[in-house]
């Protein structure tokens, strides 16, 4: 078996979303006169690659020990959105497309190619590609299992973003943030084997994740 990792790395003031508090990663012990080397982290649990649960978006909701772990592994589908402009919608035609055979119990990953942008420029922080609300209905509609894509958020940070997540999160759809894709897994037959568990934090609305694809 081999892995192929689709995490995107997380270091002291690494890009995030801007509404987030920047990324904190302090040394507070070190080699030699401390005799240990030990970190301390300070970041919202929606950093770098992670799992939303529903409790996210909706009063309520399941959080995310409260999913079962099974359902962050199996069959998942990456479309390719590669060259899709700033700001570009996903929306139910453009899936449609994309997924003519339906995506029942499939994980969706979108690679909209932003994974690779990743920096604090105008273009990766405020003008991503997004999903629609129509898109996300038809992923609803389709019985998808998860979606993922490789930004920070799935529908930018307009008004739309809560009407997306809204309707996923609402419909029992997780959903995995801030992938990144490396070009050998657009060759890979599909689906690939996906796997995103999350952290064990009881109660929370989601967890940081290290997604990867099994291969062999």
């Amino acid at each position: 078996m081999r892995l192929i990792d689709l995490s995107q790395p997380l270091f002291d003031q690494a890009p995030n979303c801007p509404v987030h508090p920047p990324v904190r990663f302090t040394r507070t012990r070190d080699h030699p006169g401390g005799g240990w080397r030990m970190e301390e982290i300070g970041l919202a649990t929606h950093t770098g690659s992670h799992v939303d649960a529903p409790l996210h978006r909706i009063a309520g909701g399941r959080s995310i020990t409260e999913l079962a772990l099974e359902t962050f592994v199996g069959p998942a589908v990456i479309v390719d959105l590669r060259g899709i402009a700033p700001e570009g919608p996903i929306d139910a035609a453009r899936l449609g497309r994309e997924l003519p055979q339906g995506c029942a119990d499939r994980i969706v990953l979108l690679a909209t190619g932003w994974g690779d942008k990743r920096a604090k420029t105008d273009e990766w922080l405020h003008r991503s590609p997004r999903i629609t609300g129509d898109g996300a209905r038809w992923l609803v509609e389709r019985r998808a299992r998860g979606v993922g894509i490789d930004h920070y958020t799935i529908s930018g940070l307009g008004p739309e973003n809560d009407e997306t997540h809204a309707i996923l999160l609402g419909a029992g759809i997780w959903i995995v943030e801030e992938l990144h894709f490396p070009p050998e897994v657009f060759a890979l037959p599909q689906p690939v084997k996906f796997w995103s568990l999350p952290m064990n934090w009881p109660g929370c609305s989601g967890a940081f994740c290290r997604p990867v694809i099994e291969v062999g």
